[in-house]
């Protein structure tokens, strides 16, 4: 794998990644990290390391007419349990996912500089959060950054039951002739649950523009 410089805005090609690990360093500007997602890579790192950046092969995704609905989540959205918002407080929703306890994970990932770094792409138009309310309360929500034929979510938080995943399928259903594909980047359970699989690198470049 290659070690970027500051002033370098190149990745390798994506067969050069070592077990999902594809660059070290370079910094989180937004020219660098527009470059990465048109890629298909996006960084993933704890406070005391480099920069790790990351091109998962196979690649987690979610295809919207695959979207799977329980009849218990179905019921929730049925009886309007929550509401939902988008794009009005994008650094909240970021924080909570910041501060969010999850299980075997000591910390987090979501750095000062990468909250700094993502709500300078919200500002531009480029990342976007959805919000989950309940009684006039943000209980969940989720931001990822916009393709034009991909959305790439980035992290989620759930304050209480449900809230998250509720969240995630009002906006597949909502924008699934928008988008071709939800790139959930690693495998969670979660989303597994909600008809997320496993496609190869080849199958996902081919959604990128």
């Amino acid at each position: 794998m290659k070690w970027l410089n500051e002033d370098e805005l190149t990745f390798p090609d994506y067969n050069e990644a070592v077990d999902g690990i594809i660059a070290l360093g370079g910094g989180l500007s937004v020219e660098r990290l527009k470059l990465a997602y048109e890629k298909g890579i996006f960084p993933w790192f704890n406070e005391d390391e480099p920069i790790l950046w990351w091109f998962p092969d196979p690649r987690f995704v979610l295809f919207p007419d695959e979207l799977k609905v329980s009849k218990s989540m179905k019921k929730i959205l049925r009886d309007s349990q929550f509401t939902f918002t988008e794009n009005t407080c994008f650094e909240e929703v970021m924080r909570n996912c910041q501060r969010i306890s999850r299980l075997g994970q000591d910390g987090t990932w979501i750095t000062d500089d990468m909250l700094n770094a993502y709500v300078q792409l919200h500002h531009l138009g480029i990342a976007r959060s959805i919000e989950v309310w309940k009684n006039g309360e943000l209980v969940g929500g989720f931001y990822g950054i916009e393709g034009k034929r991909i959305f790439c979510g980035e992290s989620m938080f759930t304050k209480v039951s449900n809230a998250s995943k509720a969240g995630f399928i009002y906006f597949v259903e909502k924008y699934k002739d928008r988008y071709e594909l939800i790139d959930c980047q690693t495998h969670t359970e979660h989303l597994e649950s909600l008809g997320a699989e496993m496609i190869s690198a080849e199958e996902f470049l081919d959604y990128l523009d």
